[in-house]
């Protein structure tokens, strides 16, 4: 069944959102997702705006705060696919407090955070994954704070999925949301996305010069220890070095499945209704 739908994305031309958006449609599709099953929430940013361009059930929150509308929804139903899409800015920064919290509290539902370095949608300010000396709108002299270790800190904080990718490499990044969701439990994906308008130090090519693949590495997923060793490579190699892939998976219960009344009690039931004219009507 097609994700797509005849709107066309208001990016820029050769916005990373773009194959973030393809390969998104790609895993859902060769998943067997159905587009009724399946609900993508995001925040506020540039890539924020996928709901509106894929054919799934979709909820544009406020800034920072997908994860908690993600969580909610799948507590209701548990049967549905829920993802939730953030930029940098919007997933660790304001949203800091919820990424926290929804990695050690297990919750099942997946977050894909575009990591393009700074803030895009409102013309390039820097973000909390800006590197240091890196100059921007609100840093004209240079960025003079280290950059946040989102990768580490999910480690850290018990995720139990912690995967990154590059939107420069679709099959790949394909590959990767295809694992987080199958994976059950909170699933975590940093995406590396070039920002062509605004960030003209981490392009296309900067990306493909430094990435490399930790399935070619041979890496064990299992390992933490390792995982964490590959986490920090990016800040100990002065950013050098950036591992792509799965970097640890466990199975360990959700927050849904660990609670008694969740077990018993069943999901929110909707009566279900043919809405294909109303779809018609507005997509």
């Amino acid at each position: 069944m097609s994700f797509d739908i005849p709107e066309k994305p208001q990016w820029c031309p050769g916005c990373g959102n773009f194959p973030i958006l393809l390969a998104l449609k790609q895993a859902l599709q060769e998943l067997g997702k159905k587009p009724s099953e399946t609900v993508i929430v995001s925040g506020v940013g540039c890539g924020s705006k996928i709901p509106h361009y894929i054919r799934t059930y979709g909820y544009e929150g406020i800034h920072g705060r997908p994860l908690p509308l993600a969580e909610g929804i799948k507590l209701a139903n548990p049967n549905l696919l829920v993802i939730a899409i953030a930029g940098d800015g919007d997933g660790l920064s304001e949203g800091t407090q919820h990424f926290v919290h929804s990695a050690r509290r297990n919750h099942d539902v997946n977050y894909f955070i575009q990591d393009n370095q700074l803030y895009a949608l409102t013309t390039g300010q820097v973000s909390p994954t800006s590197m240091k000396g890196m100059k921007t709108k609100t840093t004209p002299q240079g960025n003079t704070v280290e950059p946040i270790k989102q990768i580490p800190m999910m480690l850290l904080l018990g995720a139990s999925f912690v995967a990154s990718t590059f939107a420069g490499d679709i099959p790949h990044m394909k590959e990767v949301m295809k694992k987080a969701i199958l994976h059950k439990g909170f699933s975590f994906v940093n995406i590396y996305q070039p920002c062509v308008t605004w960030n003209s130090l981490n392009t296309y090519d900067w990306w493909r010069e430094r990435t490399y693949k930790l399935e070619d590495a041979h890496h064990d997923v299992t390992d933490w220890q390792k995982a964490f060793e590959k986490a920090m490579e990016p800040y100990e190699s002065n950013f050098t070095k950036f591992p792509i892939g799965v970097f640890y998976q466990v199975e360990k219960p959700s927050l849904y499945e660990s609670k008694e009344w969740a077990r018993t009690h069943p999901p929110v039931n909707v009566e279900k209704q043919d809405i294909s004219g109303v779809l018609k009507e507005f997509m």
